[in-house]
């Protein structure tokens, strides 16, 4: 069996907030592969069904992000689970919105959700999976952020990264860590790059000094200035055109 945790904070009240991308996530998963309701056990809402033939449990831990561990945990240990087996789908402040990164342990970031489930597990050797929501720059703005709901506009490029990972996630579950990647950026209007490609954008983390939404939007189009004419000079000066 395969334990997909998605992370987030219980109730209508938290329901939008971009700290709960991973609830988000696992609803989508469980509503695309047809998974049956909802129930609660484990000190969370729990939903089995099967993806790609493999049996998969999501879990949506009812505990508050900082005690995410204890869910997971009771769940690991009543099924007789190995860290291996578990996959912790979390909201990332170091990664732009719609992008987002698989890796196997590594480090907490600060995030309260992955440090409890550190504790619980007893072991940092579980798959991430890392739901970019941009940082929105200074250390002061992100309780805000993480705790405020995703704005209309976001809902451009939201929606279309929720589907896209419940459309790929048997690689996911077969443990195709790449292959879920490269599908799910490729539908999200990305491009398989070799590693280290110069130019290449997709590890680097948000701009700080933009807001998630700068982020999410389309770069302003280059406006052509006329060369020649009564109205070039204004235009020069109005839209910088001169070189």
């Amino acid at each position: 069996m395969l334990l997909i945790a998605g992370l987030g904070n219980p109730g209508s009240k938290y329901a939008g907030n971009r700290h709960n991308i991973g609830f988000m996530a696992v609803d989508e998963i469980a509503r695309q592969n047809s998974f049956p309701g909802w129930s609660k056990k484990f000190s969370a809402e729990i939903a089995e069904g099967l993806i790609g033939g493999d049996k998969v449990l999501l879990l949506k831990p009812q505990t508050f992000m900082n005690e995410s561990g204890r869910s997971v945990g009771e769940a690991v240990r009543f099924y007789k689970l190995e860290p291996k087996d578990v996959v912790v789908i979390h909201d990332e402040l170091d990664l732009a919105p719609a992008k987002m990164r698989v890796k196997t342990g590594g480090g907490h970031g600060g995030h309260n959700g992955l440090k409890s489930i550190d504790a619980h597990l007893g072991s940092k050797d579980y798959r991430r999976v890392r739901l970019g929501i941009g940082h929105p720059g200074g250390k002061e703005k992100v309780n805000p952020h993480v705790l405020g709901d995703f704005a209309k506009v976001d809902r451009e490029w939201l929606e279309p990264f929720l589907d896209a990972i419940a459309r790929n996630v048997e690689s996911l579950a077969k443990g195709e860590d790449a292959m879920f990647m490269n599908k799910v950026s490729v539908a999200t209007g990305g491009r398989e790059e070799p590693a280290g490609a110069k130019g290449s954008g997709a590890s680097k983390p948000a701009p700080k000094a933009q807001s998630h939404i700068q982020q999410a939007r389309s770069p302003k189009p280059t406006i052509k200035v006329p060369e020649k004419g009564p109205m070039a000079e204004m235009l020069r000066r109005m839209f910088g055109g001169n070189e």
